[in-house]
């Protein structure tokens, strides 16, 4: 009787059929356009307590709105170009989501989402960085060898001229120059561990979050940002966008620069002043460019900056790789889960939210998160 008595909590079949039915689909969660891969909606509807709702730029309003009303989670796409305005996370959709928990970006950055409104809202802001860190660092290694090598001139003049006199093509070895890596994070320190063990290269870096320590343990040398401009043979841009780093490159910093260097950003636009770029190009204070973000995505075929032979350009597909993507959509799908279950999840970008955000989880489902 007393082995009973212990066991009675859990109920008969009918009741715990009962519960688990309640429990079907109170988790909330939409995306918006598209996701990195649709291991994302593999993983989400293996869950039953998960709902999962899709939106799109065109969704009419009578659709869209009562299911931004009742959503817990947000997966939204990291560029702002490619995401209609009224689903860019601001204070004005905020309001229009009263019981949103997490919004959750599919990239490593989050350009549609003002993460001050998030804070002030209780709303937690995830990436996902990491995930394409290592197909980020390949793209920039890949713009370095390109440009010193002086491939995309030889393509071009190939194209459009007969005879190409390759004495007026010769390049540089990149083995054994500098690189000054700008943020040695997930992506800066494949970079440097790539540039260093493949290349031998030396390198340097900037990034005032990191000791020299940590950033010795990650392969480069701690310097401050002029310094790393004036010494390195390649600068490349690895830090995210914010209030500190937004047009963090300027007049003053190409200047710095050497002639025969090279810029390479796989970042963020509006990190390198692209005005000032094109001043630095004209001015050939510098030897070239590899970009792959741009203050507009994708830039017009017309852009000033498109039409220099020593600029290599690409739409912001840096990270826009098979393996990369299918490695986002599962951490994302893995870190929402995580987070929908009371976990504190590892990619938060605002941690001071978390008092607030664990009220207002455990008003959403009876209990606070760890």
């Amino acid at each position: 009787m007393e082995e009973r008595a212990q066991r009675r909590p859990c109920g008969s079949p009918r009741e715990r059929a009962g519960r688990v039915l309640m429990s079907v689909n109170n988790k909330r969660v939409v995306y918006s356009n598209y996701l990195a891969n649709p291991i994302y909606i593999d993983i989400l509807k293996a869950r039953p307590d998960v709902r999962l709702d899709r939106i799109e730029n065109e969704s009419p309003e009578d659709f869209y709105a009562p299911i931004l009303s009742a959503a817990h989670v947000y997966q939204v796409g990291a560029a702002r170009d490619e995401l209609a305005p009224h689903f860019h996370v601001d204070a004005a959709f905020l309001k229009r989501t009263p019981n949103l928990l997490l919004v959750s970006s599919n990239g490593a950055g989050f350009d549609p989402v003002d993460v001050e409104a998030c804070t002030e809202a209780g709303v937690v802001v995830v990436n996902q960085s990491g995930g394409n860190a290592h197909s980020v660092a390949e793209h920039a290694l890949a713009m370095m060898l390109t440009l010193s090598k002086r491939i995309i001139q030889s393509d071009r003049r190939l194209r459009r001229e007969r005879d190409v006199n390759r004495n007026e093509l010769v390049g540089n070895e990149v083995e054994h120059k500098t690189v000054g890596i700008i943020g040695l994070g997930n992506v800066g320190r494949r970079i440097a561990a790539l540039c260093k063990g493949l290349l031998g290269m030396k390198v340097l870096a900037y990034d005032p979050y990191l000791s020299a320590e940590v950033m010795a343990e990650r392969g480069g040398e701690k310097v401050e940002l002029d310094e790393l401009l004036r010494r390195s043979d390649f600068v490349s841009i690895s830090c995210p966008l914010n209030k500190g780093s937004r047009n963090m490159i300027s007049v003053r910093e190409f200047a710095l620069m050497q002639p025969h260097a090279y810029f390479i950003t796989t970042a963020r636009g509006f990190i390198h002043d692209e005005d000032a770029l094109l001043q630095a190009l004209r001015d050939k204070r510098i030897a070239g460019a590899g970009l792959d973000v741009w203050s507009k995505e994708p830039p017009p075929p017309e852009h000033p900056l498109l039409q220099f032979d020593n600029v290599l350009a690409s739409p912001h597909t840096a990270g826009v790789t098979i393996e990369a993507r299918q490695n986002m959509g599962r951490i994302a799908a893995e870190q929402v889960l995580e987070t929908l279950d009371g976990k504190r999840p590892p990619r938060i970008i605002n941690p001071e939210v978390w008092p607030h955000y664990a009220e207002r989880f455990k008003q959403a489902f009876g209990v606070t998160p760890g």
